[in-house]
């Protein structure tokens, strides 16, 4: 059942077009940012973009920066909305319960088909993004804009009046990390893989959210637009000082807190209650799901 799930999604045009609009997206800013040389200032604008025209090996933080906000929720949430609400307005739901298959098992087959596509968006973004910020961008400049090689003399941080944190790079050639301290290339490896963690698990918040509302209603739109509407309600209350009691406990609350996985050292507070809230959200939402499509009464 799980190969059948998979062999279902990739064989889909849907799934490779998604991803490919998702790389889509930093490729496009990555062309306009190397042609023009125009970047935000430090501290504004999408996190680590001021920095990437100096070393293009930070693209990739950059990019999952920018699909992050809004391009693959919205992704998760379609493909984990359309889990088994799609096959209900198929008429397939019934044919599949027929078949020699419990309900949970079916569940945990879309469960982890909508895994996999989270991760092969993810790492999609992140391999192309890396290879064209090499490509594009060009590898570290540090030397052209370090006082000398030797000179011992690290890159400036700021985190700007945007709240935006930025990375440069130190004159030995190092990536700087935002706390000023420089990071060889297998520490920003370790924390691209970390962030890549994060991230995913951060989408199967959204994922667990759309497939259980996949479970409640036969509409795929509806499954997905009421995951969406769901995170744009986080999204508000996040921004709003009158909501600072809830906002611990909101889904998006955390989905930056990334961007301290490249200090040095790690500031660890916010992404571990990130992958905290994250795991309550999946773990509630994914139960309701199985409880719910358990008892569901399958009339077509």
């Amino acid at each position: 059942m799980i190969g059948v799930e998979l062999f279902k999604l990739f064989r889909r045009p849907r799934t490779w077009i998604t991803a490919g609009l998702i790389c889509a997206l930093p490729l496009i800013v990555a062309i306009f940012v190397a042609t023009t040389h125009l970047v935000p200032p430090p501290g504004q604008g999408s996190a680590f973009l001021s920095a990437v025209l100096q070393d293009g090996q930070l693209y990739p933080a950059a990019a999952l920066a920018l699909v992050l906000p809004v391009f693959l929720p919205v992704a998760v949430a379609i493909v984990a909305g359309d889990s088994i609400a799609g096959e209900a307005t198929g008429g397939t739901l019934r044919y599949l319960l027929a078949r020699p298959v419990g309900r949970t098992r079916l569940l945990v087959a879309k469960l982890i088909a909508v895994i996999a596509f989270v991760l092969f968006a993810i790492v999609a973004v992140t391999l192309t993004s890396y290879a064209t910020g090499v490509l594009i961008l060009g590898p570290s400049r540090a030397a052209a804009v370090g006082e000398s090689p030797g000179s011992g003399i690290s890159g400036s941080i700021a985190p700007g009046a945007g709240g935006a944190p930025t990375a440069g790079l130190s004159a030995g050639g190092a990536v700087t990390s935002l706390s000023g301290a420089p990071l060889t290339v297998l520490q920003l490896a370790e924390r691209v893989i970390g962030t890549v963690a994060f991230i995913t698990v951060s989408m199967l918040g959204v994922a667990a959210i759309a497939l259980f509302l996949s479970t409640v209603t036969d509409s795929a739109i509806g499954a997905a637009m009421g995951a969406l509407a769901t995170l744009v309600g986080s999204e508000v209350l996040v921004t709003l000082n009158a909501a600072a009691v809830v906002q611990p406990y909101l889904p998006t609350r955390y989905w930056l807190a990334w961007i301290d996985f490249f200090r040095q050292p790690i500031l660890w507070r916010d992404i571990d209650r990130g992958f905290g809230i994250q795991a309550v959200y999946v773990v509630v939402f994914l139960g309701a799901a199985w409880a719910n499509f358990a008892t569901k009464d399958i009339t077509a």
